[in-house]
């Protein structure tokens, strides 16, 4: 019998009891009644359709677009950050049940990729970060000198406008009965997200030129700082999986003394103190900079407030950066 995860299954990978899991539950041959390795389960019309989202950005986006005729999960809770999280066997069991997932791809959940890659072999599994023309990708290259794309995406709401037309699109082809409500929701919501990013820029201008350094705790905010026309400085890099040294420190204490910044900010997905030994750097430098708030960067807040939507988690953003740098 040959499984669709044969090819990644190493008994001395930290991800072997999971893969081997996923394998036992997602993959075996057509001999059983099962999919072939490349064959996608096909929809058979029982409402409603079962999606599973990585991060609540991508859950928000199924729930408005599916409105009525899909139920979403999401994987990870507010306030996890997905660059460190680690499948459960019941992320797998939900992963198993599902009707189709979507994920943020270039390796926004970096533990999972591999996972996450191979059950696209058993059903539908979208990435939808890679959904975006490549020239709109930022890509850096890290201290290994390894090139790596950016992959948050939704922090410039003109490409995650694109995310939800694609998300749309998804769900036309996986259930063509519906292609048109689906492809309506996407549209509406498309308008409002529109709406938020020119606001957005209006927002960010109010900023005095010479303040307008974010700094936060992770390097999540390039496409916000693209998008929006303010500088962003990461103590880490774009994953939290990344060390930073005293030389990053130091280096990021001196730019806030010289340009003699007001404020930074946490991520409620990363602990604070990263950024609490810059605000200590900068006092020893007779300079008294203050945590401006707590931004959302790779999670969005509890589902029972506003901040737990993708507009209400972009314009807390917002309010809260240039309420601590205008």
């Amino acid at each position: 019998m040959g499984y669709p995860f044969q090819g990644i299954i190493n008994r001395r990978s930290p991800h072997f009891p999971i893969i081997l899991i996923v394998c036992l539950s997602l993959g075996c041959s057509g001999k059983n009644g099962m999919n072939e390795p490349g064959e996608k389960a096909a929809f058979k019309g029982q409402y409603p359709i079962r999606a599973v989202a990585t991060v609540g950005m991508i859950g928000d986006a199924i729930t408005r677009v599916g409105k009525g005729l899909v139920s979403v999960e999401c994987l990870m809770a507010p306030g996890v950050d997905p660059h460190l999280y680690k499948a459960s066997q019941k992320d797998v069991d939900r992963l198993d049940k599902a009707d189709i997932v979507f994920y943020g791809g270039l390796h926004l959940e970096g533990k999972m990729t591999e996972i996450l890659e191979k059950i696209g072999r058993i059903k539908p599994s979208i990435p939808v970060g890679e959904q975006l023309p490549a020239e709109s990708l930022i890509r850096s290259e890290m201290k290994q000198g390894e090139i790596t794309t950016d992959p948050h995406v939704w922090f410039d709401a003109s490409l995650w406008a694109i995310v939800v037309e694609k998300i749309g699109e998804a769900l036309a082809g996986f259930d063509p009965s519906h292609a048109s409500a689906y492809q309506g929701e996407a549209q509406a919501y498309r308008k409002e997200i529109l709406e938020l990013h020119e606001w957005a820029k209006a927002r960010i201008a109010e900023i005095p030129q010479s303040q307008r350094l974010l700094v936060t705790a992770h390097d999540a905010f390039h496409y916000f700082g693209r998008a929006y026309g303010i500088e962003v400085r990461g103590l880490q890099g774009m994953s939290t999986a990344s060390e930073f040294g005293l030389n990053d420190v130091n280096q990021l204490v001196d730019t806030i003394v010289e340009r003699k910044i007001k404020a930074m900010f946490i991520e409620t997905s990363i602990p604070r103190r990263s950024i609490e030994a810059v605000q200590q750097g900068c006092l020893a430098r007779g300079q008294q900079v203050v945590i401006g708030g707590e931004l959302f960067s790779d999670s969005m807040g509890d589902p029972s407030t506003p901040e737990g939507t993708y507009l209400g988690m972009f314009r807390h953003n917002i309010n809260t950066i240039v309420d601590s740098l205008k």
